[in-house]
């Protein structure tokens, strides 16, 4: 059985992406979990060297929960573009480039469509995933994956999310990530699914 968190523990969001820390704190607020991220903890980002999500999740959230003596919880997560066979995954960060400016990933993301002459909604299938870990000091761990499916646009609309949210649609809706609030994003995403599951399981609902 999983170990739980409960209302008053601190946890360590195993991350430097502020976006990702932010969501991610305000998904835990609820609950009382205080959360710590690893940059303000001056936690080193370690190598992501996993074959997926779940595996660099695991890696990351095991090494901020040793370095700290705490309780941590990692993401990772990307998007996961059809026509370019599942590019770029694991690599959506790095796209970015050593600055981390998704504008230009976004426009890598559109030349590539470019050549394979995506240009209708059907060929522009994209989902995003994101795997969630929470690790202990002790070394356990349990990892919970959640993904949300929808179409890429360009240009990029809004400025209300991260990463790639103003390129991507989710089904169902017309606008993208980037133009919805945060609350309403939280209802849908890849990150909410993945921790709707990892909730149910380790979160104390006392």
């Amino acid at each position: 059985m999983a170990a739980k968190l409960r209302a008053g523990d601190r946890l360590v969001v195993a991350s430097h992406n502020q976006g990702k820390v932010r969501e991610i704190g305000d998904l835990l607020s609820p609950f009382g979990i205080e959360t710590l991220s690893a940059a303000s903890l001056d936690l080193p980002e370690p190598e992501e060297t996993g074959a997926d999500f779940a595996a660099n999740a695991e890696l990351k959230a095991l090494a901020a929960a040793q370095a700290s003596g705490l309780p941590a919880l990692s993401d990772d997560s990307g998007l996961e573009v059809e026509a370019l066979d599942g590019a770029p995954g694991i690599y959506s960060a790095r796209w970015a480039g050593p600055d981390k400016d998704f504008s230009i990933a976004m426009e890598k993301v559109e030349r590539a469509l470019a050549e394979k002459g995506a240009t209708g909604a059907a060929q522009r299938r994209a989902n995003f995933t994101c795997a969630l870990t929470l690790a202990w000091p002790d070394g356990r761990c349990d990892t919970f994956e959640g993904k949300v499916y929808g179409t890429l646009v360009w240009p990029p609309r809004g400025s209300k999310g991260f990463g790639y949210d103003p390129i991507f649609v989710a089904e169902g809706l017309d606008v993208t990530f980037g133009e919805m609030e945060p609350d309403e994003k939280h209802a849908i995403s890849h990150r909410a699914r993945a921790f709707e599951l990892f909730a149910a399981v380790c979160l104390d609902p006392e």
